[in-house]
């Protein structure tokens, strides 16, 4: 099968984010799926507001093109009161405005989330299911996951030290890639 570009959008701002040690994770696990992650920087999009339609601002442009230059794009996300972070939620919307030019339209996208809360970022993730889905961007429904982060269970250079969570991450990066390829199949970029 063929290997696929993945841009992976990190919900926290915050340098020493537990979500972005995840995606850090997934970046090294995701040879072995044919998947070819790449983080897309959310940090520098100043807040949306539709007075920029007429004219995005350079950096926004840029954003946007990240999202049309990659085949599927991944979320990977911390919860915040029980939502999205609302960093994540002000890049959702530079990239699905101004109307009829939505980034994310038949973009396969998937889900995934770390919190040291015993539920993991479920909530965070049903909201932002919820969003994707106004978007009318093909969600990856199952392996869900919720994951909850335990100090040392990702190292600081992204090796996973838990050979269960390692192995679901594989698995979770196996799916993502066999639903990004049947999405693709039926809803193809070119069309």
């Amino acid at each position: 099968m063929a290997t696929y570009s993945v841009g992976y959008l990190v919900g926290s701002l915050a340098k020493g984010s537990i979500n972005r040690l995840l995606a850090q994770a997934l970046t090294k696990l995701a040879p072995d799926a044919k998947l070819d992650l790449r983080e897309i920087p959310i940090r520098d999009l100043p807040l949306y507001c539709y007075d920029f339609d007429a004219d995005y601002p350079a950096v926004a442009r840029s954003f946007k093109q990240s999202i049309a230059d990659v085949d599927a794009i991944l979320f990977v996300t911390p919860e915040y009161n029980r939502s999205i972070p609302g960093a994540l939620k002000n890049a959702i919307d530079w990239a699905s405005r101004p109307w009829g030019q939505n980034s994310f339209a038949r973009k396969p996208t998937g889900v995934i989330g770390t919190s040291p809360g015993a539920i993991g970022t479920a909530v965070a993730q049903q909201h932002l299911r919820s969003v994707l889905c106004f978007c009318n961007s093909p969600l990856m429904n199952t392996v869900e996951a919720y994951i909850t982060f335990k100090p040392g269970i990702i190292t600081e250079g992204g090796e996973v030290t838990d050979a269960s969570l390692e192995e679901f991450l594989r698995n979770y990066l196996r799916e993502f890639h066999l639903f990004v390829a049947r999405v693709l199949t039926v809803l193809p970029r070119d069309a």
